[in-house]
Order: C-alpha cells, then sequence, then structure tokens
C-alpha cells in the first residue's frame, strides 16, 4: 500500500499541475486536494477495522463482503482491484462529493470543465455541499441552468488507492457490489474528455459484474430470487432512462424550433410537468416504487436531464459489443480499448452502428 507519505508527495505533485491551469482554479483545486488528503488521513485497513469489537454487525457484515468482492472483481471479472478498496473511511454524512451539472438555457448540450488529468468532463465536483451550492449561484448568475446532486463513490482513475465509504454501505448487497464494480471499471479503462463513454462502459460492467457474482455466490433459489429483484430494478431503470430520453427529445425539438424565449419558456414547462406526469403513471405501474422521487424533486431542467443521457448513452452499443465477444470479458474489456483509441467521431460511429436501434 502507497505509504502516507508518497501520498501527500503525489498529491502535491498533481497540485502543482493542476494550479497551472490558472489562478482562477486555484480555490477549487485547493478544496479538492484538501478533500482528498483528508480521506486518506482517515482511512484504516478494512482487517484493522474488522478487529474492533464494537464494529456494528452491519457494517462488520458490509465490510466482509466488500472483502469478498474485490477478489470475485480481480478473479473473475479481470479488473484491477490491487489495493483498491482494501481500506474503509467513515464519512459521517450522506454523500461524498457534490457533483454540479450546467447547461444552458434552451440547450441540452453540458457545460464542461477541463482538468489536466480527467479531461474535459461535464461536471465539477465539491468535498462541501455549501461549495458546491456556492458554485450553482454563480452560474445561475450567468445564466446557466444547474442541478446539484450528492456522489457516494467515486474513482480516482488508479492514481491513488481508493477507500470504501461508509456512503457505499448505505445500499443492499447487490447495489454494493454493482458500486464496486462500477468504479473498477474506471481503473481499467478511461478515456480523456469521453465522459459519455467511460459512464456507459463502466455502467455495463457494472450491471454484467452484479449478474456473474450473483450466479456464482447464491444457491440456485436465492439466485433466482436476486436476479428476479435485479432485473425488476433494471426494468425500471429502463423505463426512467426511457422517459427523461423521450422529455429530452422533445426539448431537442423545440430548442430547434424559431421563436421568442417566452415562448419557448411556456413550451418548455409544459414538457417537465408532462414529465412529472408520467412519471406519476409510470409509479403506479410499478406498485407505487419510490426510488427515483427524490431524483424527480429536482428542477428537471436541462443539466439534471443530462446526467442521465451521460450514464447511459452507450450501454445498449456495449452489450452488443460483449455479445459479438461471447460473453467473454477479457476479449471484451480488448475490444472497448480499441474503441478507446479511436479519435471520437469514429468512437461515436462506431457505437451507433453498434446501437441496437442503429
Amino acid at each position: 500500500m502507497v505509504t502516507q507519505a508518497a501520498t501527500i508527495r503525489r498529491a502535491c505533485i498533481a497540485l502543482s499541475a493542476l494550479l497551472l491551469t490558472g489562478c482562477d482554479s486555484i480555490g477549487y483545486y485547493r478544496q479538492a486536494i484538501a478533500g482528498q488528503l483528508q480521506l486518506w488521513h482517515q482511512r484504516e485497513d478494512i482487517d484493522q477495522v474488522l478487529r474492533d469489537q464494537q464494529l456494528p454487525a452491519a457494517t462488520r457484515r458490509q465490510l466482509q463482503l466488500v472483502q469478498q468482492l474485490r477478489r470475485f472483481a480481480a478473479d473473475v471479472l479481470l479488473l484491477p482491484a490491487d489495493n483498491h478498496y482494501a481500506t474503509y473511511v467513515d464519512l459521517h454524512r450522506d454523500f461524498v462529493v457534490w457533483n454540479v451539472f450546467a447547461a444552458p438555457e434552451f440547450s441540452l448540450t453540458p457545460h464542461q470543465w477541463c482538468y489536466p488529468v480527467a479531461g474535459c468532463v461535464s461536471y465539477r465536483g465539491y468535498f462541501a455541499e455549501s461549495d458546491a451550492q456556492r458554485f450553482a449561484d454563480g452560474l445561475k448568475q450567468q445564466g446557466l441552468e444547474v442541478y446539484v446532486g450528492g456522489v457516494t463513490a467515486y474513482s480516482t482513475l488508479g492514481w491513488f488507492d481508493d477507500p470504501v465509504l461508509s456512503s457505499m454501505l448505505k445500499r443492499d448487497d447487490a447495489q454494493l457490489a454493482a458500486t464496486l464494480f462500477h468504479e473498477l471499471a474506471h481503473q481499467l479503462l478511461y478515456v480523456k474528455g469521453d465522459t459519455e463513454f467511460n459512464e456507459s462502459f463502466a455502467t455495463l460492467v457494472e450491471q454484467e459484474g452484479q449478474r456473474r457474482w450473483l450466479q456464482r455466490t447464491y444457491d440456485a433459489a436465492s439466485q433466482q430470487t436476486a436476479l428476479n429483484a435485479i432485473e425488476v430494478a433494471n426494468e425500471r431503470q429502463r423505463q426512467f432512462v426511457a422517459l427523461v430520453h423521450d422529455a429530452a427529445a422533445s426539448l431537442q425539438q423545440l430548442y430547434a424550433r424559431k421563436q421568442s424565449p417566452e415562448q419557448a419558456r411556456v413550451a418548455k414547462a409544459a414538457i417537465q410537468r408532462d414529465l412529472r406526469q408520467h412519471y406519476q403513471t409510470l409509479k403506479q405501474q410499478w406498485g407505487s416504487y419510490d426510488g427515483y422521487d427524490r431524483w424527480f424533486s429536482g428542477p428537471l431542467n436541462n443539466a439534471q436531464l443530462g446526467t442521465v443521457t451521460t450514464y447511459n448513452q452507450w450501454v445498449p452499443a456495449l452489450q452488443q459489443l460483449l455479445q459479438q465477444q461471447g460473453g467473454d470479458l477479457g476479449r471484451f474489456y480488448a475490444a472497448a480499448k480499441r474503441l478507446a483509441q479511436l479519435p471520437p467521431d469514429a468512437r461515436q460511429r462506431q457505437l451507433r452502428e453498434l446501437s441496437p436501434a442503429a
């Protein structure tokens, strides 16, 4: 494991590089490095945490599960577990960071921020919610629509050994497995500046890994029950994504028409209102399942709708790619890496060809 001194040296080197981007970004990068260093300072080896006799039983069981999931990720899913998620941090809060998303009033194209390591991405993360809200308020004053969303886990893309966070443990076993596999997928493959591809790849690995873990771990009866529950959850997610995509398509058509801002705002409000109503209908079909209520309590503006398309845009295409490789993860990863090496336009063209609707 990287020592604390080595970690600090690497963080300082990273900070020095980041500060080259300009004085106006110094405050942002300072909070980012400070927040990351605080996590490293607080982390403890999971083996040591498990020796604590006062550890709550639920936390003990989940941390033991994390150890099993790490081995499965490395041995079966061929993901680079290494020393990632071998330590634990109790955050004493619900989220580790808060991401700020922004978009123009009459466009679904997200605002992007560019960083030396991650490239250009469609969000900006803060370790304190108050800082995120303050930054969001500044973007509003510039005429942008904003959305602030809490995040329970994230990856440092292999730069450091990521810890398990208490915010990650507020999930059931299958969701915890999905989260761990998703973040480890980012360690395996990350294309600088292509958020849609990166998140779609990690989402596909998450879903496939979750399915394979259940098949390996559970007995026949329990496995079927768990798989059925996951399929219900995945179907709800597909319907939710389709609902948002339909609204986004309506907005795209609206923004393409030539009309006054006042007319566009009235039509836009009607589309947002319809989206909320359609969600209530969908909830009734789900037996009043309310798992997306928190998301729908947001503004449903361009910035918020973009968070859904970002994470799911290329999942069907990558599912098709996995099928073409006969379900072999090693061959799938190699094929995905070949896609990653293409210029952006060529990569998107191949992904569109792979998409079922193509």
